[in-house]
């Protein structure tokens, strides 16, 4: 039996800008139906990807399918591809219905056509009351409304999304991702999505593309890059707080970390048996007790008190150090305080190559 082909498939793809390599090699493929976000750093390479799937930047090797076409060298609107942008690009003088309608009338759709569309996309997104009203008078919420509504109404292929909801308070954020992923299930369409936000990749996600430096450094499930991070970078980059790190030792089934001995669960302590330099890693909410808890002690400098929890912020042998614990766990800034490390949670990797061991 043949396999189906992906959906979008980007083949040996890379990108130079002059002298300057921002994409060495890149093969992704993305099946029918997905979401699927790419995130990393500032600089890692997203846009550019995502601009190049849109056909806004050209490629300068390898090969971009859409459902089975080669549309490496097509314009921008032969590709069937609708992007929502950043700062939303929606034009001022025209009326939210005309927005959403603009690219079809350009395309010389029948006007009836054109009006069951804009009304469709105005009731899944709740802008049937809003249809008559110029972009000024919309919260910022509404207006990205009107920018997912008017690459709607074109059916595309893929949805583009470029860091869409950057430009909204924390709360609006929340609630838009919330609507976008929903409206995508609702769909069904395939989703390429642009972020810098790792908490909006693990939200919004089927599947994650890890980026660094034009370099994919992972590409799994959320839970799967949370729970079995490919290697330092995505460990250090998913997870927020971040993961915190330590340069330790393995000696008879314990990981010595400066004076003090942790003793591994048997598994752990089999599989990486004695090392004089390995790379420990554990995220803040493994430091509350768990399957093995282990005393770990640190010197606390602050305190921040989030509600449900408190984070604790310190120093061990010369390293930063996280730690989510109960709200009225007893610490003081400037002394000692222990907590309880599940050590079953811990991540260990190569401290030259990164990866995870």
């Amino acid at each position: 039996m043949v396999a189906p082909q992906p959906h979008v498939d980007f083949r040996s793809i890379t990108k130079s800008f002059g002298d300057v390599e921002v994409i060495p090699t890149l093969d992704l493929s993305i099946e029918k139906g997905e979401f699927i976000v790419l995130v990393g750093p500032s600089g890692c390479g997203k846009t550019t990807t995502l601009r190049m799937l849109a056909g806004l930047e050209s490629v300068s090797g390898g090969t971009i399918c859409i459902a089975g076409q080669d549309v490496t060298h097509m314009r921008p609107g032969q590709r069937n591809c609708a992007m929502v942008f950043q700062n939303y690009a929606l034009y001022p003088h025209m009326s939210v219905r005309d927005n959403i309608g603009y690219a079809m009338k350009v395309h010389g759709s029948p006007k009836a056509e054109i009006e069951a569309r804009v009304n469709e996309a105005a009731a899944v997104l709740g802008l049937e009351p809003y249809l008559d009203r110029k972009p000024k008078n919309l919260s910022g919420g509404q207006r990205q409304r009107v920018a997912i509504g008017r690459a709607l109404v074109r059916k595309p292929e893929v949805f583009l999304f470029d860091e869409p909801l950057s430009n909204l308070d924390a709360k609006l954020r929340v609630e838009m991702r919330t609507e976008i992923k929903l409206l995508q299930r609702r769909l069904g369409t395939t989703t390429v999505y642009v972020t810098h936000d790792q908490v909006e990749a693990m939200t919004m996600a089927d599947r994650v593309v890890v980026m660094n430096n034009g370099v994919i450094e992972q590409v799994a499930a959320p839970i799967t890059l949370y729970e079995e991070p490919a290697n330092r970078f995505v460990a250090n980059f998913i997870g927020s707080p971040a993961m915190s790190f330590f340069d330790v030792a393995t000696r008879e089934g314990a990981v010595l970390l400066g004076d003090q001995r942790l003793p591994l669960p048997r598994d752990t302590a089999d599989r990486l048996g004695s090392r004089d330099q390995i790379v420990m890693g554990i995220r803040p909410e493994h430091m509350d007790g768990g399957d093995h808890p282990v005393p770990l002690t640190f010197e606390c400098r602050t305190l921040e008190p989030l509600g449900g929890h408190t984070l604790v912020l310190g120093t061990l042998e010369g390293q930063k150090i996280v730690a989510q614990v109960q709200p009225r766990f007893a610490a003081e800034p400037g002394r000692p305080c222990t907590v309880q490390a599940d050590l079953r949670q811990a991540h260990f990797f190569d401290p030259e190559t990164g990866l995870r061991l």
